[in-house]
């Protein structure tokens, strides 16, 4: 099929053949039900129209995924994906063998190991010397200089009541056994590096439970509090955690998301949808200047997410910010998938998503680059296809713009510390079973990487303290949770994070592999600081990947408030330079060291490289092409962002 039309019908949901609806990943008849052939007749849609289409050799209509999903299963394999399913629900998703097999390497090498076994027991002896000498100097002087020093980004023991004894001694003699555990499960001679960051971090989690700051009889804040306010906050806590606990049973959003509603508060900037298919709805936004830059805008979010991160409230709303300076932008809102959507694949996702939206970009702004803008797994994604696109000389792109993007995985950060063949296998039982893999599971992980700020803070202050945070719009946008199909996130996490192949250059489009390297548009790669999901160290690694000139920019922030950084946001920072085809690579650390700071937000370096790499300005186009097929359906945000 022409890549160029591989787009649905233009605003229509278009009824693929379906799968038969079934939990297993095999054995499935192709056949439509009575309603459905009748409902399509009719040009009504219900959800059994809307299953995926069947395994072919030729890409189907347009409408479905381009294979279906069925994994190699003996007959009774099935028995074994039920049990993992099952645990995998009581483990949160962690594999139990993944855990075992990397203690029982610790175990091993530190007992054949007497040299790190002499390394610890001298280090405890000093520690413990250590906070027998200061307890003593703080007994003489109580403001007598702590032994050991929380990391900076701790701040569990930053009120002045840890200062007190005995106050003092607890948290020091916790920092101290921090550390000698820490020494203890790394750098072990012999021992398997994951296994040994999969020690190391489980143990810090384990460590952080018992913190003293989380015992309220052993928190000083929590004592003096409910001394002064007679147990009144435990009895707020109480009713804030009876509060949670029916919000989470009955489905609803965290206390204070509610002030935050989709298409009141967050996702407000004005527009249509005029596309419609069974994976995405394209918004395009109205323009608010005279005059705009010829060149459209297509933002490509990551379906792990609701695109409306990057529309969150006016004053700090990426979208908004582009559109008052005069560009034409195009937002994908991804469908939040269902069991039914089980055998969709990341090919499905490329051409419902991305080649469906240039093919009705193309219809609004004819004859028109496009400026990819691709967050997150979403710029994974717009990489994938604009290789594929580049390689069949197609310049539908005029430049690419990948946010906290990762290319190349293999140094991924600690998300990838569970990401080996029995961790997948386990997950892929979980998903087999229900069909995705579903929002809890994938909230759990991402906050362990910071169990500090969004697990253990939270249980002193809304619990013991009696203290709600207050709920900003990224927080409650961070609580409107979607899902990832069964056939798209197992290959997704196989193919990229296990093998690493769109890298390597061996993940295949059209039966044909890709590679980066054949990208002729000029790219504009930003990485955050404090990134947990994808560090900036391997962002940068487009540098390595891509032939044409390319711009890194590193700002403040994580992986969300680092993209979200509004003009006004106080205390950003960002270095940014360019590398051209013909100069040579610098590493990250030298680029790092090198590179000068710039102060504020990275967005106006962002809009002025977008700027300088269009072609002028022109008369704003109309909102959508009713007559190429693409009318207005509804306004902005639409339906899909809606969806539970």
């Amino acid at each position: 099929m022409d890549e160029k039309r591989a787009s649905t019908a233009p605003g229509t949901l278009v009824p693929p053949l379906s799968a038969k609806a079934g939990r297993r990943g095999s054995g499935r008849s192709v056949e439509r039900s009575a309603s459905s052939k009748a409902s399509a007749a009719k040009g009504v849609f219900t959800a059994d129209s809307l299953q995926p289409c069947p395994a072919a050799a030729s890409p189907c209509d347009g409408s479905g995924p381009s294979a279906a999903f069925e994994p190699h299963e003996h007959k009774y394999d099935s028995l074994d994906r039920a049990l993992a399913a099952n645990l995998a629900r009581l483990t949160a998703g962690v594999s139990p063998s993944v855990l075992w097999l990397a203690y029982l390497d610790w175990l091993l090498h530190i007992g054949l190991s007497p040299s790190k076994g002499a390394q610890l027991a001298e280090k405890a002896v000093r520690k413990s010397l250590r906070l027998a000498l200061h307890a003593q100097q703080a007994l003489a002087d109580p403001e007598a200089p702590p032994c050991i020093e929380p990391l900076p980004q701790d701040k569990r023991f930053g009120d002045e009541a840890w200062r007190r004894w005995p106050y003092n001694l607890l948290y020091q003699s916790f920092l101290l056994t921090q550390q000698w555990w820490h020494v203890a499960t790394s750098d072990l001679r012999g021992m398997d590096r994951r296994n040994e960051r999969i020690v190391n971090f489980v143990t810090r989690q384990l460590l952080d439970m018992v913190s003293p700051s989380n015992l309220p009889w052993l928190n000083p804040e929590v004592r003096e509090t409910t001394l002064r306010e007679s147990g009144v906050n435990l009895l707020r806590g109480a009713e804030h955690f009876i509060d949670d606990w029916e919000r989470a049973v009955a489905g609803k959003p965290p206390a204070g998301a509610e002030r935050y509603r989709v298409g009141r508060d967050v996702a407000v900037t004005p527009g249509k949808v005029i596309l419609r298919n069974r994976l995405i709805e394209l918004i395009q936004y109205a323009p608010a200047t005279e005059t705009v830059f010829a060149e459209p805008v297509l933002v490509v979010p990551a379906w792990i997410m609701k695109y409306y991160i990057l529309d969150l409230s006016p004053h700090d709303s990426l979208v908004k910010y582009l559109v008052a300076r005069g560009h034409t932008v195009f937002m994908i809102s991804w469908r939040n998938p269902t069991s039914e959507d089980r055998d969709l694949r990341l090919d499905d996702y490329r051409r419902l998503g991305i080649l469906a939206a240039l093919d009705a970009i193309g219809a609004v702004v004819p004859e028109r680059a496009v400026h990819g803008v691709g967050y997150c797994l979403g710029g994974t994604l717009l990489a994938m296809a604009a290789a594929a696109l580049a390689r069949k000389d197609d310049p539908r792109f005029a430049s690419l713009s990948l946010l906290a993007a990762q290319i190349d995985f293999r140094h991924g950060g600690e998300l990838m510390l569970f990401i080996n063949d029995s961790q997948v296998d386990y997950l892929e039982s979980l998903m087999w079973d229900q069909g995705y893999l579903d929002t809890h599971q994938m909230a759990g992980a991402f906050q362990l990487l910071r169990s500090n700020d969004l697990i253990w803070s939270r249980l002193v202050q809304d619990y013991m303290l009696g203290k709600r945070r207050g709920m900003s719009d990224l927080m409650a946008w961070n609580t409107d949770l979607t899902r990832m199909p069964y056939a798209m996130h197992s290959e997704y996490l196989r193919r990229f994070f296990l093998d690493n192949d769109l890298a390597g250059g061996r993940y295949e489009v059209e039966g044909r592999p890709v590679a980066i390297s054949d990208i002729r548009a000029p790219v504009f790669a930003v990485g955050t600081t404090k990134d947990h999901v994808a560090p900036w160290r391997s962002v940068y690694k487009i540098q390595l990947l891509a032939d044409t000139q390319t711009t890194f920019l590193l700002t403040t922030g994580g992986h969300n408030a680092g993209v979200v950084s509004e003009p006004d946001r106080r205390n950003r920072s960002y270095q940014v330079a360019t590398k051209k085809e013909t100069d040579y690579y610098v590493d990250p650390e030298t680029w790092v060291a090198s590179t000068p700071h710039r102060d504020g937000s990275w967005w106006p370096e962002w809009q002025a490289w977008l700027a300088a790499r269009s072609s002028g300005q022109v008369p704003p186009p109309g909102l959508g092409a009713a007559e190429a097929g693409y009318p207005p359906l509804t306004d902005a945000p639409g339906s899909y962002v809606l969806q539970p």
